[in-house]
């Protein structure tokens, strides 16, 4: 059976990682982290003390620090480098300036090149907030999920408490608005669900709710598929 590309887009904490993950597994697709690729240039800047606002210079990094992926036995682990930076992207540092950084349009050049060229051979889950817009405009499969901000800052309190990385519930909240606005309003490759996006409110979801519903969705993409293939043989 031929292999899709399935691309999951929504705001900061809405479950597309989560999802994305446990939808590669049981399907047995590569997933890719696009966020993760985002914080990873963000790291740099902080390590490297370039400045956020430097176009140039965060694209000088994306050009000496090669971003790697490794599926582990605790799961996919991110590297920079050859450096672990799994724990540290999602540090309160790099959380805060991420969608300043992302919002620089050769940054994205660059890393939608890396991620397009990820997904040229298919069985590709990728999430993030451009992918059925501007990264993979003919995935097979799109999903847009949302959640409210109360429940997603809930969510990621609870993420960041089981890491260890202290956190207040209230200023969660306001950042993930902030989050939101920034996300939404920055003139290259906004969040907004594609035309052809399905749209899935997670709020009072499970995450195996969310999964099922997605993996619905793939299944019926790739019966109606095996179904154009037998007529075209026929």
């Amino acid at each position: 059976m031929r292999k899709i590309n399935i691309a999951i887009d929504g705001p900061a904490s809405s479950g597309k990682s989560t999802v994305a993950k446990i939808i590669a597994k049981d399907l047995g697709y590569i997933y890719t982290d696009t966020g993760a690729m985002y914080r990873s240039i963000t790291y740099l800047a902080v390590k490297h003390q370039v400045a956020f606002d430097d176009e140039a210079g965060l694209v000088a990094l994306i050009e000496k620090y090669p971003i790697t992926f490794s599926q582990t036995t605790g799961g996919q682990a991110v590297f920079c480098d050859g450096e672990e930076v799994t724990q540290a992207i999602r540090n309160n540092e790099v959380t805060h300036n991420v969608s300043e950084v992302s919002a620089h349009e050769e940054v994205r050049k660059r890393l939608v090149a890396q991620q397009q060229k990820i997904a040229e051979a298919g069985g590709v889950v990728m999430d993030g907030r451009d992918i059925g817009t501007q990264v993979l405009p003919n995935a097979e499969v799109k999903i847009f999920l949302v959640a409210s901000v109360d429940e997603r800052a809930e969510r990621r309190y609870k993420e960041n408490i089981a890491k260890g990385i202290a956190t207040d519930l209230a200023t969660l909240k306001e950042e993930i608005k902030q989050r939101d606005y920034l996300d939404s309003h920055r003139e290259v490759s906004p969040l907004k669900q594609a035309a052809d996006a399905t749209l899935i409110d997670t709020t009072g979801m499970s995450i195996q709710d969310v999964v099922a519903a997605i993996e619905t969705i793939v299944a019926a993409t790739l019966e109606d598929d095996s179904a154009r293939k037998a007529e075209k043989e026929a």
